[in-house]
């Protein structure tokens, strides 16, 4: 029995349980779990059907609006029902809902409600500051099924992976790095200035401070592995693109915004795993191909929220391999920096076919697309792929 059933119960029998909230001076209330339908009388008296929480629904009952205390389910249903009724090219409320209407409104409430425990699970999934929000005033799919949120990558069957680092004995590792503190040993500088933002050209690893290093939790070059630091929104594009993420805190350039992560699978079974996705029309493999093509990352399954971020021609994300606890070049750690000011509100987008410099190396790309592409695609044998970015520097494919 769940929380809100106990409640229930507890106000039909009119016990009082302080666990519950329910007291001698509200044990008469009852809680609106969502409205279902509306209609006004002759007299102009508004009615709502009211859905009660922890009660079935053959216990709704019709309500006048005078006796509701639920003004923002009240505004979300008049949202929901001008929303249907624009788009039957309607603009005076009737005085009695069509069923087609009303089953549309409830289908609407139980998809807010389905929304709202994924992003709670997500929410207590994560392990980064930043919070996770989901929203969806497109159509009426709910959450993704057979999919995990996971924060760091998990081993994939038949791989073992060793923990490589070495420490730094720096005090101060920005201002006087020994022996040139972790990034010392590619020869490369410090990856961040003085306010965590990456000051290298794309193509170049990052050397992060580690488990061993004698420098503490807030080193300048911890970064990556703080997590996410904003709030981001999974919501459903209105142009097909499926589900994408927006932020919705304003993100200066060249910040840490989200690691790709996934479960970590040798190219032979991500060749095996492309074809089955390709006949889905959509996959999710990321080659790990820093140095050299052994390993993939595959976020089909389990992921974090870079799961849903679509691809554009003109993006706002860059990739930068990282390297923190294990300094093995052919399993970088694959962040997402932001290559310009975000503004919030914005969709977050990164380049799956990105170009850096071959001077520099050769860069970490997506296999193929995110979003229900409808055409094939494979690991090793690379399609031409329509791309619906939107964007005015549109290649027009993906691959």
């Amino acid at each position: 029995m769940t929380y809100g059933e106990l409640e229930a119960l507890c106000r039909t029998e009119t016990l009082h349980c302080k666990e519950l909230g329910v007291s001698r001076a509200n044990v008469n209330e009852y809680e609106v779990e969502f409205l279902c339908n509306y209609k006004k009388t002759k007299e102009e008296e508004e009615f709502y059907l009211v859905k009660w929480k922890g009660f079935p629904e053959s216990d709704n009952t019709w309500e006048p609006k005078r006796n509701l205390k639920c003004s923002k389910l009240i505004k979300q249903f008049h949202l929901d029902l001008d929303l249907v009724l624009k788009s039957q090219k309607r603009r005076a409320i009737p005085k009695k809902l069509d069923k087609e209407v009303a089953l549309f409104l409830i289908q609407k409430a139980k998809l807010r409600q389905s929304l709202q425990r994924w992003q709670d699970h997500l929410n207590d999934t994560r392990n980064h500051p930043g919070r996770i929000f989901v929203t969806n005033d497109v159509d009426l799919e709910g959450p993704p099924k057979n999919f995990t949120y996971i924060n760091n990558y998990k081993v994939g069957p038949g791989i073992v992976l060793n923990e490589m680092a070495v420490g730094c004995d720096c005090k101060n590792c920005l201002e006087d790095p020994v022996n040139g503190c972790c990034p010392g040993a590619s020869l490369h500088r410090m990856a961040y200035n003085d306010r965590g933002q990456v000051r290298i050209r794309p193509g170049k690893p990052i050397y992060e401070c580690n488990s061993r290093c004698s420098c503490g939790p807030d080193c300048p070059n911890r970064v990556v592995q703080k997590g996410i630091q904003f709030d981001l929104c999974i919501f459903k594009t209105e142009d097909g693109r499926g589900w994408g993420v927006r932020t919705l805190q304003g993100i200066k350039k060249n910040t840490f915004v989200m690691e790709y992560v996934g479960e970590i699978i040798t190219t032979d079974e991500a060749e095996k795993r492309g074809h089955l996705y390709d006949r889905q029309g959509s996959t999710y493999l990321f080659d790990l191909d820093y140095v050299e093509d052994v390993y993939t990352v595959d976020a089909a399954h389990q992921g974090n929220i870079s799961h849903f971020v679509n691809h554009s021609c003109n993006p706002n994300l860059q990739v930068f391999n990282v390297f923190i606890d294990n300094i093995d070049e052919r399993l970088p750690r694959i962040a997402l920096f932001s290559t310009r000011s975000i503004r919030a509100g914005e969709e977050l987008t990164f380049d799956y076919k990105m170009q850096i410099d071959p001077v520099d190396t050769e860069s970490t790309k997506m296999d193929s697309s995110f979003s229900l592409a409808g055409l094939p695609a494979s690991p090793k044998k690379r399609v031409r792929v329509e791309c619906r970015c939107g964007s005015e520097l549109c290649r027009k494919y993906l691959f």
